[in-house]
């Protein structure tokens, strides 16, 4: 039971590490970030706080609606998800990244598609620990679970959903934002089986 436990919390904590990971370098890449993230920097730069800031007060806002649509108790163990992963993307951005411009568009391709593949792999390895999901996993799930449609359909629906209040805000949105908002769903898709047997 115990190294169960502990076999969750390495899934929990290494798939968020490589999940922020990977939403740091499509962030810097400045090919366009993920429809979230996308919303989060534009919410940063036009009032303030961290990037790190936003990811935790939009995931209230997401427990709140998951909440509705699942018909259930808020998430409150979720609050526990968001703060982590906040904290872990303004560690990338701030501590490590801060300094770092690429200025080179091949590398900047480069440095996106990892980071794509990272977002993916990070989100494969993360749900395994069955733990409080990050909400915008969660209304993914809650997508999923409400209409029937893959995880893939599910993921794309909610990314969309993003995009339409990034682009309101003046997020940075470019060619990176479509990929992600495609693309994601079906990463997730093809690496969490391989983790699932993992975790069996």
């Amino acid at each position: 039971m115990q190294s169960v436990k502990i076999k969750r919390f390495l899934f929990y904590v290494i798939g968020l590490f490589v999940l922020t990971a990977g939403i740091t370098l499509t962030i810097k890449s400045d090919i366009g970030a993920g429809a979230w993230d996308a919303l989060n920097v534009g919410l940063s730069e036009k009032i303030g706080f961290t990037v790190g800031t936003w990811v935790i007060l939009v995931g209230v806002i997401l427990i709140i609606v998951n909440a509705l649509l699942m018909k259930a108790w808020p998430d409150f163990f979720a609050l526990i998800t968001i703060i982590v992963t906040g904290l872990f993307i303004d560690f990338w951005l701030i501590t490590l990244f801060s300094n770092w411009t690429i200025t080179d568009v091949f590398l900047a391709y480069a440095v996106f598609i990892i980071g794509m593949i990272f977002i993916g792999l990070g989100i494969a390895i993360y749900l395994q620990a069955k733990f409080a999901v990050i909400p915008i996993d969660g209304l993914m799930l809650a997508i999923h679970h409400r209409t029937g449609l893959s995880i893939r359909t599910s993921k794309t629906a909610g990314e969309l959903i993003a995009l339409l209040a990034a682009l309101l805000l003046g997020g940075p949105i470019g060619v990176g934002t479509i990929a992600i908002t495609f693309g994601i769903g079906p990463l997730v898709q093809f690496f969490y089986p391989t983790f699932e047997k993992m975790n069996a």
